[in-house]
Parts: structure tokens; C-alpha cells; sequence
């Protein structure tokens, strides 16, 4: 199964059932490190280092980041609309 990172803005919920399924979830949270506004290079440089797949809705700054650190196991991003 797939390891992956969750940003701090991705859903517990979908972490859930991603861990239910059988894949190794670590959160921000599970890290000691929510709640401290980590800059996005800290948190791929963090994924990168445990060879997991970064989980985030943060997909434009990640995608920008994406470039500048190509050595990464992958990135999910997904587009959150404004209301």
C-alpha cells in the first residue's frame, strides 16, 4: 500500500478511510507539528524525507513547489473552490 503525508488542510475523515483501506497515513497532527503554520517547502522536504506521497488542497502552492523539488514520491492536490 501507498505511504502518504496529509497536509494540515487535508480532511481526518478521508485520512480515515484511506488508513481503513490499508495505506500507511501519516497527518501533521500524528507528527506533533499542527497548528505551527509550517512553510509548504517544510512540509514536502518532510514527506520527501520519509518517502511518502503528500495529501494536500493546497494544489497551487504544491504545484509550484512540485519543480523546485522533483526528487518527491508525489503530490495529490486537489482545487478548492471559494464560495
Amino acid at each position: 500500500m501507498t505511504r502518504f503525508y496529509a497536509n494540515e488542510n487535508f480532511p481526518l475523515p478521508a485520512v480515515e478511510e484511506l488508513r481503513r483501506l490499508g495505506h500507511d497515513v501519516l497527518t501533521i497532527a500524528d507528527t506533533g507539528k499542527a497548528g505551527q503554520a509550517l512553510p509548504d517547502e517544510m512540509v514536502l522536504a518532510f514527506a520527501c524525507s520519509e518517502n511518502r506521497v503528500l495529501l494536500t488542497f493546497n494544489r497551487r502552492h504544491f504545484a509550484r513547489l512540485h519543480s523546485m523539488l522533483p526528487g518527491h514520491a508525489g503530490i495529490v492536490g486537489r482545487r478548492v473552490a471559494l464560495a
